[in-house]
């Protein structure tokens, strides 16, 4: 992939103004190939018509715009979309958009496949293929953009509300080009997403948790799931190197800004980890730490052994959580027909009647 001419949506604004200036432009043509690619979704150098031909004709002979090439598309039954996407290598990996009343929120995927190894999620079953480039990273956000502009009749550029980082891969894992689609998306010039608006999950990489509150400003949520070293460590490899205290020690140590909370997403697995017990232990391990937890009712696959919860019990749980002063809600699993949900992307296909519709 070195070979390719280089990729200018991968490149956040400054060093698409070193390019720019390389071809002995002024700065502001690069504000304007910013804003071509990122705001209006241009695919080609021939859709910016406020460049001068001589401009753009140099431009594609040195560099390119890459876009992913959509390879399937599918709706849940509850209005999530599951896009799955091919890179130019062959690489799939999928992206998940989830309309409410009030946002538009896209689960974007870091890498291909996952080297983690969670034993309960199916994208660990596909290991690790590669990391994302920023251009493909920011890719699935502006295909998602352009075709609910299309599909869904909004005259805003960025019908985009909401971004989680909760797709394949682990994002921590691949933390530089990560840190460089979050400045392209967090531009003016480009997205321009507020920081409240971006989300990004981890397992539980210590040290780049350091870095992250460091070097970016966007929200942390952290995959927990257990509330025992034991317990942790055989579904979550990670633990064995950076145990709960280790953990726990990062997110006491993550700067907040006033009224910001970290994110505590706890899988619910019958008798694995839904005890009352389990229940009190959370609340113990959170304490003095600005944090909300997501209990996530673990949506089941064949091939791995755990079982789901009962809304009953999942609910049973909050309440204990809510009355140890725990902030925690019961998330919506949505685009579970589509194998679209909470640890179900690796690149297969739903298998409800709505998980067979064409998406337009």
């Amino acid at each position: 992939m070195d070979s390719l001419p280089v990729d200018l949506g991968a490149l956040t604004l400054e060093d698409l103004s070193e390019v720019v200036g390389k071809l002995g432009e002024r700065p502001y043509r690069a504000r304007q190939l910013f804003r071509w690619i990122h705001q209006r979704g241009a695919e080609s150098f021939d859709e910016m018509t406020d460049l001068p031909r001589e401009l753009r004709q140099r431009l594609s002979e040195q560099a390119a715009v890459r876009t992913l090439d959509r390879d399937a598309a599918q709706r849940s039954l509850d209005g999530t979309v599951k896009v799955r996407f091919r890179t130019r290598d062959g690489k799939l990996i999928e992206s998940v958009y989830m309309p409410s009343a009030d946002r538009r929120t896209l689960c974007v995927s870091t890498q291909a496949g996952c080297a983690m190894g969670c034993i309960f999620c199916l994208t660990a079953t596909l290991g690790l293929e590669r990391n994302l480039t920023p251009g493909e990273i920011v890719g699935q956000v502006n295909a998602v953009n352009r075709e609910v502009r299309r599909d869904e009749g909004h005259e805003g550029w960025r019908p985009l509300t909401n971004l989680v980082f909760m797709g394949m891969g682990e994002p921590l894992n691949n933390f530089e080009n990560l840190k460089a689609a979050l400045a392209i998306l967090r531009s003016e010039d480009g997205h321009n997403f507020s920081q409240r608006h971006i989300t990004v999950s981890t397992v539980g990489l210590v040290p780049m948790i350091d870095r992250f509150a460091a070097e970016t400003d966007v929200k942390l949520a952290i995959s927990l799931n257990a509330t025992t070293d034991e317990q942790r460590s055989r579904i979550m490899p990670v633990n064995r190197k950076w145990n709960l205290e280790a953990l726990l020690e990062a997110c006491r140590r993550f700067p907040l800004r006033q009224g910001r909370r970290i994110t505590f997403e706890y899988v619910l697995m019958r008798g694995f980890n839904d005890s009352d017990e389990d229940a009190r232990r959370l609340a113990e391990l959170l304490r003095g730490i600005p944090a909300k937890v997501n209990l996530i009712p673990y949506n089941e696959a064949p091939e791995l052994s755990f079982r789901s919860v009962a809304f009953e019990r999942a609910e049973a749980f909050r309440e204990l959580l809510s009355g140890l002063h725990l902030a925690a809600f019961v998330r919506k699993n949505r685009g579970r027909d589509i194998a679209a949900a909470c640890g179900q992307l690796a690149n297969r296909q739903g298998s409800g009647p709505a998980a067979q519709a064409a998406v337009p």
